[in-house]
């Protein structure tokens, strides 16, 4: 007979939600994508991603974004939604003038 409660029956039949972990070296360094880690909340997945990823130096600042809220291109996109705007010319540095006093590279 099975004595286990139901929240032990989901711990032992499922994994936890994979959440998708990013940290930030320095002060106004972008944060990058470190890895995942898996977690059944937000504060847990801090923490294991403190663990795994903040051993190998310092770090200024982890988020944690649960994978199933981010929304990705597939390799089926690879066509018109990556084709250039070269209608759009304000998209192209021609399209700006540079100031004067302002030195150019």
């Amino acid at each position: 007979m099975n004595h286990k409660t139901k929240a032990e029956n989901e711990a032992t039949d499922t994994q936890w939600p994979l959440w998708e972990v990013f940290v930030q070296e320095k002060q106004g360094a972008p944060h990058e994508h470190a890895g995942s880690v898996h977690a059944p909340d937000a504060e847990i997945a801090l923490q294991n991603a403190r663990d795994v990823y903040a051993r190998r130096g310092r770090l200024l600042s982890i988020w944690v974004v649960p994978s199933a809220a981010i929304t990705a291109t597939t390799p089926s996109d690879d066509g018109p939604f990556f084709d250039p705007g070269n209608d759009k010319i304000y998209r192209h540095p021609q399209f700006y003038k540079v100031p004067r006093g302002v030195k150019m590279f």
